[in-house]
């Protein structure tokens, strides 16, 4: 009788985990509440790296001249509004936002 009642508490608690791991995998990280900047700098950040990867292996001189200016302004825009505004912490979150998104083709 004992070892049924310790088997039906692992299984519960097995159940559980495996809840709790599917729901988080389940929920994107971008449905946590972000201020008005970490949503700008989230878009800003997308765009950016978007255009990273068109150009994957290139440096600034071989792009074309509108994704060049495009890119630049992208990459002043993020130093001036992002990185010295926001804590490191959401700049980490953002970027890891950016890479997940990616990876996972949202």
């Amino acid at each position: 009788m004992a070892s049924i009642i310790f088997l039906v508490i692992i299984v519960a608690v097995a159940a559980a985990l495996l809840g709790s791991v599917l729901i988080q995998s389940l929920s994107s990280i971008n449905d946590v509440i972000l201020s008005p900047v970490e949503k700008k700098c989230q878009e800003i950040a997308n765009e950016g790296y978007r255009m990273h990867t068109l150009y994957p292996n290139s440096n600034p001189d071989e792009l074309l001249e509108d994704d060049k200016k495009r890119l630049l302004y992208l990459d002043d825009l993020w130093m001036k509004e992002c990185v010295s505004v926001l804590p490191t912490e959401s700049i980490f979150n953002i970027v890891n936002n950016v890479e997940r998104d990616f990876t996972f083709g949202e």
